[in-house]
């Protein structure tokens, strides 16, 4: 019979499980900076008070939320490994498989939140973050390695990143009442991955539209991009923006009447590039499959060469609710439609629905890989980052 104080802490426990579930759920549907303490109290039904006993503030919850998340990283992984370890012959590569398909199947929100909580955790959060996730992946990549004795350290890394990404993106958009569909595709998409050779990837050519940003106005866009890029869109002033270009807070108001104003306005810069560089691509190359595998290297070198496109991807929240988002927000999405339709013509034998989420999945194993700031100087970076996404789509 449980003693008293053991039935007191179970309810501890119990409740704090409950808080970081409502967390977690609204973090992911609406976004950190706009969820506050009183929506993660309601979404549990408890008042503000005894949430506060359980955790100091809505940045512990993101903390807890986050580690949530590893600690499903760590034990799919446990049970994946273990398992492949006892049969007669044992082929490791197969445990990942087994990892990543237990992982597109857990909860959405838990398992991705280390994906973009970085930004708003502390330096000692996000290095225990980055130390419990990279053990993980060094696992996978130590299982891959063992059946691809030709692979050096760092490509193993690269493709076990990359299968991650294929997990988190299709946790997100699978649908989950569609379990033998989710198991399929994703080991489906993981055996392409793991039959790549990194080093093998070949230079990117130029990009086909040179870049046209001049004049104060674009002065104000990059500053504010690496602001935004650096600190978080949130941990951003206008005057820290002013004073990047050296110009006064209220100057600046003169050419943006807001910082939202600022953040459609590097969104929109970023999406007419990409759209005038897939215009010039099907001037170029004929075929679905090559005029895909061009906006592959284009989207690339427009996430890898400037903070534009990852600023706008990372701070999509923000404009979610902005009428000026509109239109760039439908741009983004028809761009994506490019993809999928090219996709469905180059390989007309699988559904729009497969294709769809292997376009998601690719564009993950970048958009991921980017936000790990210490990936993106190497020279090789977003030349291997095109051949996995090529690699995926089959193209």
């Amino acid at each position: 019979m449980p003693t008293p104080k053991s039935a007191r802490r179970s309810r501890a426990e119990d409740r704090r499980r409950q808080l970081i579930t409502a967390a977690t759920a609204l973090f992911t549907d609406r976004g950190y900076p706009h969820v506050a303490v009183s929506d993660i109290a309601a979404r549990a039904g408890v008042s503000a008070p005894t949430l506060y006993r359980h955790f100091a503030d809505k940045q512990a919850l993101l903390f807890a939320a986050t580690e949530c998340g590893v600690d499903t990283f760590e034990s799919v992984t446990d049970d994946a490994l273990a398992a492949e370890s006892q049969l007669a012959d044992p082929e490791p590569a197969q445990a990942v498989i087994v990892a990543v398909t237990a992982l597109s199947l857990a909860d959405p929100g838990a398992t991705s939140l280390w994906r973009w909580s970085g930004q708003h955790l502390s330096d000692e959060q996000n290095r225990e973050v980055v130390r419990r996730t990279r053990s993980v992946l060094r696992r996978w990549a130590a299982a891959i390695a063992e059946g691809r004795p030709e692979l050096t350290e760092r490509e193993s890394m690269y493709l076990a990143g990359a299968a991650l990404s294929v997990s988190g993106s299709l946790m997100s958009r699978a649908p989950k009442s569609d379990r033998a569909l989710v198991e399929s595709l994703v080991q489906q998409l993981i055996r392409r991955i793991l039959t790549l050779r990194p080093s093998t990837a070949p230079a990117l050519s130029d990009p086909l539209v040179a870049s046209t940003a001049e004049g104060r106005r674009d002065e104000i866009l990059d500053a504010a991009a690496q602001l935004f890029a650096g600190r978080g869109f949130p941990g951003t002033g206008m005057d820290d923006i002013g004073a990047a270009v050296g110009i006064t807070g209220p100057s600046l108001y003169r050419h943006f009447p807001s910082k939202d104003a600022i953040l459609v306005a590097i969104g929109q810069r970023s999406s007419l590039r990409l759209e005038a560089e897939a215009m010039a691509a099907s001037l170029t190359v004929t075929g679905p499959s090559e005029l895909l595998g061009a906006l592959v290297d284009s989207y690339v070198q427009n996430l890898t060469g400037s903070p534009d496109l990852l600023v706008a991807l990372t701070s999509s929240h923000v404009l979610a609710d902005n009428p000026h988002a509109t239109e760039l927000l439908a741009s983004q999405r028809r761009y994506v439609a490019r993809w999928i339709d090219l996709l469905n013509a180059a390989q007309p034998e699988q559904s729009p629905q497969v294709a769809a989420l292997t376009v998601h999945a690719a564009l993950a194993i970048v958009n991921d890989a980017a936000r790990m700031p210490r990936s993106t100087p190497r020279p090789e970076f977003a030349a291997r980052m095109a051949y996995l996404m090529k690699g995926l789509l089959g193209v």
